[in-house]
């Protein structure tokens, strides 16, 4: 009798241990995958963000409060002008963005610091 209750007592131990196990990478390793040394490549790096981020809102003027993405002469705009960065980083005085949204991991915040801060070059 002594044996079924331990197989029961274990199974609930590791269950209960396992259950506990929750870890979120980002936050354990947040420079994890992030190549914060190379320059940031705008097609390669910076478009993926803004596709999954922003191009879902402003590839209009008529939409996303008058602020215009879509192609590089856009994007650059709004990245020399300090705007980009400034909604992205969640800063005073701007407009957190994406609105609705959670906000860009350090990593994608880091890469568009260093592509606006090289000129925001078309590379």
């Amino acid at each position: 009798m002594r044996y079924p209750v331990f197989i029961f007592v274990f199974t609930c131990l590791v269950l209960a241990a396992s259950s506990c196990y929750y870890d979120k990478a980002e936050l354990l390793y947040p420079n994890a995958g992030c190549d914060t040394t190379a320059a940031t490549s705008y097609a390669q790096r910076l478009v993926p963000i803004f596709q999954q981020s922003c191009y879902s809102c402003h590839l209009t003027a008529s939409t996303g409060g008058g602020i215009l993405m879509g192609n590089y002469n856009a994007d650059r705009a709004i990245a020399l002008n300090g705007k980009l960065f400034g909604s992205i980083n969640h800063s005073v005085g701007y407009s957190p963005m994406p609105k609705g949204g959670n906000k860009l991991s350090a990593c994608q915040i880091a890469q568009v610091r260093r592509w606006v801060a090289a000129g925001a070059p078309n590379n």
